[in-house]
């Protein structure tokens, strides 16, 4: 069986751990969240990665879990023979796929011939004790380890300066990519937002959480005309731009969280030209 007694000892020898590092299932696991990239950063710091579009999976050891805590119904074949050691990824169906990848991890009946399409692309271990230099062969020998196509290491590269790390990301996204991720080579894995981790894409993106639907007026009377959210800051603003006539007749649910665009913010913090992406499936609403 894969986790022979041998394998088990090269992962402790390691120090990768195998006790789940999340809370009890159910409850949000504690994951490392990235900042927005800003230039001045010390580059020769950071290791550089494609932004994977897909939904955020955490593997506890024992369950695949998404990033507000519930359970993926994925085949048992999929995690079949994984060790106990917690995997930080993403469950990613391929570039330009964001939605057949949320429609994968949300059903309930997993759809065996969807996830045959996705992929685990893991890019941290959450219960290794080192900093992000040495988690790197860490992951990628674990990831050998587990020999199974669906499950791959997120490749790392240096990246030398500002230009070039806008190059790189301008290439990236003309290929199809979302964009890049950069993490700190000496920093442990600690929950929370910091600058240990930080995202670069052409716009800037963010979560808020549907407090309200304010109705139309003109043209969009009798149906939605703008959303009332809140940040996770505390902070609401009305969300107006970039919905289709479908999401203005059926409005995501009052609870529930959205991804929206925006370009800087305004002096008190609240984004400018703020745009509807998608309702964001795993978040589960409050």
């Amino acid at each position: 069986m894969f986790a022979s007694a041998g394998w088990l000892a090269a992962v402790a020898a390691a120090g990768l751990g195998t006790a789940p590092f999340a809370a009890h299932a159910g409850e949000p696991p504690a994951l490392l969240l990235a900042n927005v990239y800003r230039p001045g950063l010390p580059l020769a710091d950071y290791w550089v990665s494609e932004k994977y579009d897909g939904v955020r999976g955490f593997w506890d050891g024992q369950r695949l879990r998404t990033r507000g805590g519930e359970t993926v119904q994925a085949p048992p074949w999929f995690t079949a023979g994984w060790p106990a050691t917690p995997m930080d990824g993403e469950l990613w169906a391929g570039r330009g796929r964001f939605a057949q990848a949320q429609s994968t991890v949300r059903q309930q009946r997993p759809d065996d011939a969807a996830w045959r399409q996705m992929r685990f692309m893991v890019f941290d271990l959450p219960g290794h004790g080192g900093t992000f230099d040495e988690r790197i062969p860490a992951i990628e020998s674990l990831v050998a380890g587990i020999g199974q196509p669906w499950v791959q290491a997120v490749a790392q590269r240096r990246v030398a300066s500002d230009a070039a790390l806008q190059a790189l990301m301008q290439r990236t996204v003309r290929e199809g990519g979302e964009g890049l991720m950069l993490h700190r080579g000496a920093s442990l894995y600690e929950a929370g937002r910091s600058d240990d981790l930080v995202k670069l894409k052409p716009q800037e993106d963010a979560e808020a959480r549907v407090v309200a639907h304010l109705p139309g007026r003109g043209r969009h009377a009798g149906r939605l005309g703008a959303l009332l959210v809140e940040m996770p800051s505390g902070q609401r603003f009305k969300l107006g731009a970039g919905f289709s006539d479908a999401d203005r007749a059926h409005p995501p649910a009052v609870g529930s969280w959205v991804t929206y665009r925006f370009r800087g913010t305004h002096e008190g913090g609240v984004p400018r030209f703020a745009s509807f992406v998608r309702v964001r499936e795993d978040l589960p609403p409050r």
